[in-house]
């Protein structure tokens, strides 16, 4: 499966969100947008990782940023774990992984010792113009949000010189 790279299109795609609304990656045009890929909606490392993005939000917004979160998970899955634990931002379903598998996050792993094909937990960036700013693949939840920050803070640190 091909990674994306740094200025790479980032793929676009038309997905259900947890309130069955169509979201499009070109609805977030002129803004950067954070999209993260995740296994399973309500397990453990997956809660992390949205919860970590959900604490950031505010800030992220400030810094003209969305959030979007894809799994394979359905749509009402999607909007239990956003109720459980008020998200405040689109979960998608990619019920057969195919976005999953055009931004190059579906590949081989291991789970509880078994290998399998499944989702990679992976983040991107995603520029005002639809390009890939960065992508991080194979991240760990609690890694996201601060490899976001770190990237912005050198982003601006560069932008003012």
């Amino acid at each position: 499966m091909k990674k994306l790279q740094t200025g790479d299109a980032a793929p676009e795609f038309t997905l259900r969100d947890q309130a069955e609304q169509n979201v499009s990656l070109s609805d977030f045009r002129g803004q950067r947008v954070l999209v993260f890929f995740y296994p399973r909606a309500m397990t453990p490392g997956c809660t992390r990782q949205a919860q970590a993005a959900s604490t950031e939000l505010m800030a992220l917004r400030a810094q003209n940023t969305a959030v979007i979160g894809i799994s394979a998970d359905p749509p009402a899955r999607q909007a239990r774990f956003d109720d459980k634990h008020q998200l405040g931002f689109p979960l998608l379903s990619d019920p057969e992984n195919t976005v999953a598998a055009a931004w190059g996050v579906v590949g081989e792993k291991m789970s509880f010792g078994v290998k399998r094909v499944g989702v990679i937990r992976s983040a991107f960036l995603v520029d005002p113009q639809g390009r890939i700013e960065a992508a991080w693949y194979r991240i760990r939840p609690d890694d996201m949000i601060p490899r976001v920050q770190d990237h912005c803070s050198a982003n601006a640190t560069s932008a003012e010189s």
